[in-house]
């Protein structure tokens, strides 16, 4: 999709010739010949960029930017000077205009500045849609998403939550399968009993039976209490069952009658107790799969997959990273009482780069890091920062200004020096020494090897 881009110039030619040079590039561009007919075209959901000669009749170019900055302190304006023009515009950078371009100009000099424009609007924009977004969805966290998979699995959550089916949700590690279960049991009438959630690879063999059924006292060694098992416990709620596929084998043969008969045995006791549950078990593995089951009871599979779900990992789910990344650091920020880091270019490379083998878990510390300000170097924003308000002291933006002028009027001359000088209008000594302190080298913008 082009960016669009609000042009404005009281010169009807230029005006014109100008429009013509960015549509070329791909840009959306409107013209208008007054300043006054672009404030009635911009609202805080502008997606794009103004381009305005200073110097018109009725409102200029500064009156217009002071305007635009009431209206949207982010939308980008970049101001078109003449050489009398540039104490003006250097005062406009101070004041948050996003850049100035001084008359004459290549083109390639204008399409490049507002390509950056677009591109720092672009993120701008993207930023609060997914902050939006990501408030919107507090009630599905994490299962956040607006993928047609995310999509599926919501409703299906919600058509199944208010039923007593047994249900298995199979998902990478760090996929969020607890919350699929915590999700099922919120939006249930059974919301109102115990939540309760075991990992069945947390707990030896000689210990996870005590824990799932409960025990008398002298049942045991050790054991001087009663205990309420975890089965127990839950009835009238829900009980997780995370890890499944590591369940010792003496245990899932327990937990076969019990899934038959909705009845326990406390452990050193004949006495049959009556349980009202729903399981939730979640495994990493596909049960299906003979190879990947292994010593896991068919049966007790079988029993168990009355419903199945299944959590599709974050490398194929893309789209979401970006909305997740904005929540998990809105709630990082508000932990930790720092400001959200923008989703900068380098942060959204990395989050499409990067095949996050932890899911939503590795994310959520991603972007803990992210707000303390640890990012990895892949995520840091590298590129030379835009002129007009991208941090840094007025001489230091000026530099950079100065810095990409002569590198957009090398390349347009393909490194020569007499036409780079020329177009630039500064003596040779003084264009030697400015390729100094910026550290550009010519030869990088040459055609071809000098011989």
């Amino acid at each position: 999709m082009s960016s669009p881009v609000l042009l404005i110039d009281d010169d009807g030619q230029l005006l014109h010739a100008t429009a013509q040079t960015l549509e070329l590039a791909g840009f959306d561009v409107t013209p208008l010949a007054r300043a006054t007919d672009a404030v009635g075209s911009i609202d805080s959901g502008f997606a794009g960029v103004v381009v305005s000669d200073i110097r018109m009749p009725g409102m200029d170019g500064l009156q217009l930017f002071e305007r635009i900055r009431a209206i949207d302190a982010e939308i980008p304006v970049i101001l078109v000077t003449g050489h009398g023009d540039i104490p003006t515009a250097v005062k406009a950078i101070q004041d948050g205009v996003y850049d100035f371009i001084a008359k004459p100009f290549p083109a390639e000099r204008l399409i490049q500045c507002v390509h950056r424009a677009a591109e720092k609007r672009n993120l701008v924009m993207e930023n609060r849609r997914l902050k939006h977004a990501a408030r919107q969805a507090e009630d599905d966290f994490p299962l956040i998403g607006q993928t047609m998979a995310m999509d599926r699995l919501r409703q299906t959550l919600r058509q199944i939550a208010d039923t007593d089916v047994d249900v298995l949700v199979t998902g990478e590690t760090g996929s969020g399968k607890e919350v699929v279960a915590r999700l099922l049991h919120g939006w249930s009438r059974r919301s109102k009993g115990n939540f309760v959630a075991l990992n069945c690879g947390a707990l030896p063999e000689q210990v996870i039976e005590s824990e799932l059924f409960g025990h008398e006292p002298g049942a045991f060694t050790g054991a001087q209490k009663k205990r309420v098992g975890r089965i127990e416990h839950s009835s009238g709620g829900t009980l997780f069952l995370d890890e499944l596929e590591s369940m010792p084998l003496s245990t899932q043969i327990q937990m076969l009658r019990v899934l038959e008969m909705r009845e326990v045995t406390p452990l050193g006791t004949n006495e049959v107790r009556p349980v009202d549950i729903r399981i939730v078990a979640a495994a990493k593995i596909d049960l299906a799969d003979p190879e990947q089951r292994k010593t896991f009871r068919e049966d007790l599979y079988y029993r168990l997959n009355v419903v199945s779900l299944t959590i599709p990992p974050l490398r194929e789910r893309r789209e979401d990273i970006p909305l997740l990344f904005s929540y998990f650091a809105e709630r990082a920020a508000r932990r930790f009482q720092r400001e959200a880091p923008p989703l900068s270019a380098a942060i959204l490379k990395h989050l499409a780069e990067h095949d996050w083998p932890g899911n939503v878990r590795e994310l959520s510390h991603f972007a803990e890091r992210a707000v303390l300000g640890m990012m990895p170097p892949a995520a840091r924003q590298t590129t030379t920062a835009p002129a007009g308000g991208d941090g840094g002291t007025l001489p230091e933006r000026l530099e950079r200004v100065e810095a990409q002028i002569i590198r957009d009027t090398l390349s347009a001359h393909g490194g020569d020096v007499q036409e780079t000088i020329a177009a630039l209008g500064i003596p040779r000594k003084t264009f030697y020494d400015k390729l100094q302190r910026h550290g550009i080298v010519r030869r990088d913008f040459t055609q071809k090897t000098d011989g």
